[in-house]
């Protein structure tokens, strides 16, 4: 069974970097998409980027181009997502996700983690 379990947020000040892990024990995960999705309070969950299972192709959302960065290592069963140059509006709690087609909406997450969060100060 595929268990995400996230890990990297915290308080950080505007400009600052972060760097969040997504880790699944089983194999089953390198032949998935990973992404990840945020929420902020009153807010609806928003795809944030996205990865295919082989690491070949990334998409992202256009308010985040240029300053994310998702990846993946399958030999440790782990997705990334990089965040420089965070800023206020970034604040949410951050999901990791996966399905078998590439999950660049809610509807195509079979599995999500627990949620990790993230705040930026000015």
């Amino acid at each position: 069974q595929v268990q995400l379990v996230e890990s990297g947020g915290g308080l950080v000040q505007a400009g600052d970097s972060l760097r969040l892990s997504c880790a699944d024990s089983g194999r089953t995960f390198s032949s998935l998409s990973g992404g990840w999705f945020r929420q902020a309070p009153g807010k609806e969950r928003e795809f944030v980027a996205a990865i295919t299972s082989s690491g070949a192709d990334t998409v992202y959302v256009e308010s985040v181009k240029g300053r994310f960065t998702i990846s993946r290592d399958n030999a440790k069963n782990t997705v990334y997502l990089q965040m420089d140059r965070l800023q206020v509006e970034d604040t949410a709690v951050y999901y990791c996700a996966a399905g078998p087609a590439i999950v660049v909406s809610t509807a195509r997450v079979r599995y999500w983690g627990q949620g990790t969060q993230v705040t930026v100060s000015s």
